[in-house]
This record gives C-alpha cells, structure tokens and sequence, in this order.
C-alpha cells in the first residue's frame, strides 16, 4: 500500500495548459488540497485550478497571518510567519497520518522562491514528500517578449527589488541578462537604479505573463505603478554563431 504524502505541486506561471502532465494528474486526483493565500482572498493558486478538483474534495486554505503590513527586517516578521508555517505544517501532518495525501498547491515551482519550501524544511523528516517542478514565472515572462533571454556564455542574474538599491545598482552591472522580481511597491527604487547602471533603455516589463490579461511593454512606457504578478528583465546579447 502506497503511503500518503504531501505533493508540492508546481501550477506554472498561471495558465492551466502550461501545467505538467503530472500536476494535472496529481491535482484531478487529489482528495485534499492545500493552498496560500491572503486573508479574504481567494488565492491565486486555488482559482488557477478552477475546474479542475474533484466533487467532495477537502480545501485547506492556509492564510498567511502578514504580507506588507510589517517590514520583513522586523523581527516580528519572522516571527509571525516562522509559527504560521509550523501551525501549516501540523495540518497538514494530522490529514497525512489519517491516511489522506495532500496536494500543496504551488504558483510557478515549487523550490523557486516559493512559500512551499518553508513547508518542505519542516516536513522532510516527518512524512513522506514529493515535489512536482513547474515552469517559472521568468520563464514565461521571457517567452512573452518573444526574444531569446540567454544567448552563448551570457550570465543571467535573478534579483529581488527588494535589495537596497545599491545592491541593486551593482548587480544590473554586473550580468549580462537580467530579471527581477518582487517588485510593486520598489518600482521607483529600481527605476533608478536601472539608470544608475545605463540600462534603464533595455529594460522590459512583463505583466500576469502567460494569463489573459498578459501586458508586455518597455519599463519606460510602464507608467508608475504595476500589479503584484509583474517582471523586469534586460535580455543577454551574447555570443551566437
């Protein structure tokens, strides 16, 4: 008999038909699924899987207890999340020793800067865990400006536009190919920092990347404020034959 599990299942960038075979499978079968999401919403991942669950199926909603309402340099931040993480991770343990698997429902992939991991860390040693990869959001995002991201020997570099813009600065100059995350309310930080390196020209962003209401514009022509689900990149120019 096969045991139960958690399955960290990677959704994609947020369009059903760029989902695994597998997660397809997995998420169909589940009899108990798993998500995040913030309070009084309904969550990305869950409506990215609309259509798809089974009649019956049992939905845990883990709701994380702060997103920006705190700095996340404040002590309190870890905090708060740490013991959120560790009340997720009994839940889910309490239905795994029932005898049920749980589908943990992923945007994007699961081991890329997703919240899955602080659950994986936890479980490892406890139940049995699988994880199922899923295509990047950066991926996609690249996809859509319909350019090769990486050419030849050209360095990618992944930054958050959470980093102090110096940093920022210092790792626009330094790749070749560039994407950033995280970015909403750091827009106008990475802005200039863009310009600090030369680079502001070259710069593209990318919102809800593979979704209907996928946008794809220049970072000059981006206006001042973008939506959660956004990306900036600078593709590479490397060596080709």
């Amino acid at each position: 008999m096969t045991r139960a599990s958690v399955f960290g299942v990677g959704l994609g960038p947020g369009c059903q038909d760029l989902m695994s075979v597998r997660a397809d499978r997995l998420i169909r079968g589940a009899t108990h699924i798993a998500y995040f999401r913030k309070k009084g919403k309904k969550g990305h991942a869950r409506s990215i899987v609309e259509g798809l669950l089974a009649e019956g199926v049992t939905e845990l909603a883990m709701e994380y207890p702060v997103t920006t309402e705190i700095p996340f340099d404040d002590p309190r931040y870890n905090q708060l999340l740490a013991s959120f993480y560790e009340e997720c991770v009994a839940q889910l343990m309490e239905t795994v020793e029932a005898g049920a698997s749980v589908v943990v429902l992923c945007e994007g992939d699961p081991f890329f800067y997703g919240s899955f991991m602080h659950l994986y860390t936890r479980l490892l040693s406890r139940v049995p865990v699988e994880v199922v990869p899923g295509i990047t959001g950066m991926s996609a995002a690249w996809t859509a400006t319909g350019t090769p991201i990486t050419w030849g020997d050209d360095v990618l570099t992944v930054a958050m536009a959470t980093l102090p813009e110096a940093q920022l600065c210092e790792r626009i100059q330094q790749t070749d190919a560039l994407v950033v995350m995280k970015i909403g309310r750091h827009l106008g930080k990475l802005r200039r920092a863009l310009k600090s390196a030369g680079r502001e020209d070259d710069a593209w962003l990318i919102e809800y990347a593979a979704m209907e209401n996928q946008r794809v514009v220049p970072l000059l022509d981006a206006g001042e404020k973008v939506p959660y689900f956004s990306i900036v990149l600078i593709h590479g120019n490397g060596r080709r034959p």
